[in-house]
């Protein structure tokens, strides 16, 4: 096991650099001047001496390489630097703004594991009859439409149940954009629990535990069901890590004070520090929830262990 986890992060660490470095680059072609905007957001006037200094402080006058691997040393050590426009460190802002996510990831994703296995199974079960076909259908509209659109509809048939916009109304408020997050992943993972299910059920001990006169549902519920599992585990997770990033469709919409309104704020208001930070968790949470997803493959199916180690 030591060593398999040696591997997966020997191959983590230079895609963690690309993605840093890329946030890095890309953010700083940027044609907005990092001195204008903290004068423009202050309110004050800074005359051009004080630019420059301001400019030699924050290390804008270094050449390219030597900012990126000083800013790099500082993130490593949770030092974002400050917002441009609120002057708050980042990493507090950041901080202050995750919980609003994780609790709308884990109402998305308690939906969608909820309602995904149960209809898959379902459709698998009662495969080509009225059932499948109208599960079937419900996949189809949730994979077609958009996040937005289905925000909206949610909206319109909320029947004043829960409140629509801002946070602080308790757990209600959280239901609409989980709901609409939830819409197309159940949709998604109803047919791939339909599709592993079929193929289990091909497999030959199906076939044997039929021949000792098992019951479908026993068969379905107590065997079936396990390697179906082992199959979503990589998918659920990589969903998670989605949904931590921060939808940021759905969070601006319902206007959920998490990381991914917190990013279209930023991009709107050209808060650089924000958005690379932004980044660097994006893909720090894919490569850590995608190492998880392995190990716990590892360690529930052996021979996916000794497939990554070769």
């Amino acid at each position: 096991m030591k060593k398999y986890l040696l591997k997966r992060l020997l191959r983590l660490i230079p895609v963690f650099l690309g993605v840093t470095i890329l946030a890095f680059l890309l953010t700083g072609l940027s044609s907005v001047d990092a001195v204008d905007l903290k004068e423009s957001s202050s309110g004050g006037v800074m005359s051009e001496a004080e630019k420059e200094a301001m400019r030699e402080e924050l290390g804008l006058n270094e050449p390219k390489a030597v900012q990126y691997l000083q800013w790099l040393k500082n993130a490593l050590r949770g030092d974002f630097g400050e917002s441009y426009v609120s002057g708050k460190p980042v990493l507090v802002s950041f901080c202050e703004k995750l919980p609003a996510t994780i609790a709308l990831a884990a109402l998305a994703l308690a939906m969608t594991v909820c309602l995904s296995f149960p209809l898959g199974i379902l459709s698998a079960k009662y495969q080509n009859t009225w059932a499948d076909r109208s599960i079937s259908l419900f996949c189809f509209a949730g994979n077609s439409f958009p996040g937005f659109f289905t925000a909206l509809l949610l909206l319109y048939l909320k029947w004043n149940l829960f409140p629509v916009l801002s946070m602080g109304k308790g757990w209600k408020s959280c239901v609409l954009p989980a709901a609409t997050l939830a819409v197309s992943m159940t949709a998604k993972y109803t047919r791939q629990v339909r599709s592993a299910v079929l193929a289990e059920l091909e497999q030959e001990y199906v076939a044997g535990a039929r021949a000792r006169g098992l019951s479908e549902n026993r068969i379905l519920l107590g065997n079936v069901l396990k390697s179906v599992l082992l199959r979503m585990v990589t998918l659920l997770f990589l969903s998670a890590g989605s949904l931590l990033g921060g939808t940021a469709i759905v969070e601006t919409i319902f206007m959920w004070n998490g990381v991914g309104k917190m990013a279209v704020d930023a991009v709107s208001m050209h808060d650089i520090p924000v958005i690379q930070a932004y980044l660097v968790w994006m893909a720090a949470i894919y490569l850590l929830l995608h190492l998880i997803a392995d190990l716990m493959m590892g360690a529930l199916d052996p021979r996916a262990k000794l497939e990554g180690m070769r």
